[in-house]
């Protein structure tokens, strides 16, 4: 059983990627962090717990994460793809917002509590990432692993020519994580543009399936589906980004990885890229990078964890 603490800023493919940790039988989520990207850090921690009131799992703690990064810029939040609270046309209910929502500090305990049997995805911004290893570098240091979601190498980005949203975001957080992180695996743009869940294979999970999240999908894909078609009229379905990472995890089989060390530029028109040398000359060391997926198990697994 995979321990996980999960980062994120849900947004519907963060919600997508906590609902398949939850339902997954080799993954036990131990606790979510939330902070700012998708959507405010407030409206992110509440879809957390909204989430984990569906699976009657309020068991798991709801961190409070970074509400800003670490250069202090002006965020840019994203309503048309996610919604403006980050579920698309979904409001949590009002129960949701008396469900305590745990200080940042917490994740100490995590840490001590499950140590080296611990692992951490973030499919968020790395802001709050970042913070940990500053405040308790020894116990982050200890962890099992570090899945991340974010970054493009040798391939346009979303958000500017050259970046992900994740790192461009706070390139400095990210860059922290880089350097710092022991066995960090990064799942970039490369493997998540093809994590395509088309129309006919949501419907099929739709109909036949008997998860707690039931009743909020349908409504979530819809709009993160429309969302996408604005962007890119001909896009055969919207993309499981941040569900890649913590599929990972457990389907590493699925993936193609490099081991190069990773830099990313912090500042002027290169902001957010990420690079690593590619060359055969270079030496295999630092991250773990995605590069191929095989989309067919990708979502072959998706729709047996999702039932």
């Amino acid at each position: 059983m995979e321990k996980v603490l999960f980062f994120g800023d849900p947004g519907i493919d963060d919600s997508f990627a906590i609902m398949y940790g939850l339902l997954h039988p080799e993954i036990e989520i131990v606790g979510i962090v939330t902070g700012y990207g998708n959507v405010e850090h407030i409206h992110a921690a509440h879809n957390a717990a909204y989430i984990l009131q569906l699976a009657n799992r309020q068991d798991i703690p709801v961190i409070s994460g970074a509400t800003k990064p670490l250069t202090e810029e002006i965020t840019t939040y994203y309503p048309e793809i996610h919604g403006a609270e980050g579920l698309g046309t979904i409001h949590v209910p009002e129960s949701v917002l008396s469900i305590p929502i745990y200080n940042f500090g917490s994740i100490a305990a995590i840490l001590i509590n499950y140590g080296k049997d611990l692992t951490i995805v973030d499919v968020g911004r790395s802001t709050s990432l970042a913070i940990a290893f500053n405040l308790w570098n020894d116990l982050m240091l200890n962890v099992k692993g570090i899945y991340f979601m974010g970054g493009v190498f040798l391939e346009v980005g979303n958000v500017t020519p050259l970046a992900e949203a994740n790192v461009y975001g706070d390139p400095i957080a990210s860059k922290i994580v880089f350097h710092q992180a022991k066995n960090l695996l990064i799942f970039p743009l490369n493997v998540t543009n093809k994590a395509v869940l088309i129309p006919n294979v949501f419907d099929y999970i739709q109909a036949n399936s008997k998860n707690p999240f039931h009743t909020i999908m349908k409504p979530m894909y819809d709009y993160y589906f429309s969302a996408y078609q604005k962007l890119n009229p001909s896009i055969e379905g919207p993309l499981l980004h941040d569900v890649v990472a913590i599929s990972g995890l457990v389907n590493p089989n699925f993936f193609e990885f490099v081991h190069r060390t990773v830099n990313v530029d912090t500042y002027g028109d290169t902001k957010g890229q990420t690079f690593a040398d590619f060359r055969l000359s270079s030496i295999s060391e630092g991250a773990h990078i995605a590069l191929e997926i095989d989309e067919q198990k990708f979502i072959q697994d998706f729709i047996k964890i999702m039932l």
